[in-house]
């Protein structure tokens, strides 16, 4: 758990930096640092939803390769 919660301070801290050097502000910094990783994480569960979907369509067959 403690390397998820690194990664998780890594990503914020990137995200965060990233759009305060972009904007020049600590607002929106924060805003898109907080928004990011929620945004990133629906879209991830989304992409596995059709990715499970694509494979039970190819069958076990192709899930091996």
């Amino acid at each position: 758990m403690r390397k998820t919660a690194l990664f998780a301070a890594v990503h914020f801290t990137v995200a965060f930096a990233l759009a305060y050097v972009m904007t020049g502000s600590v607002l929106i910094g924060g805003a898109i640092a907080l928004l990011e990783p929620a945004l990133n994480t629906f879209a991830f569960h989304i992409h596995e939803k059709v990715w499970q979907r694509i494979e039970q369509r190819r069958g076990p067959r192709a899930a091996m390769a």
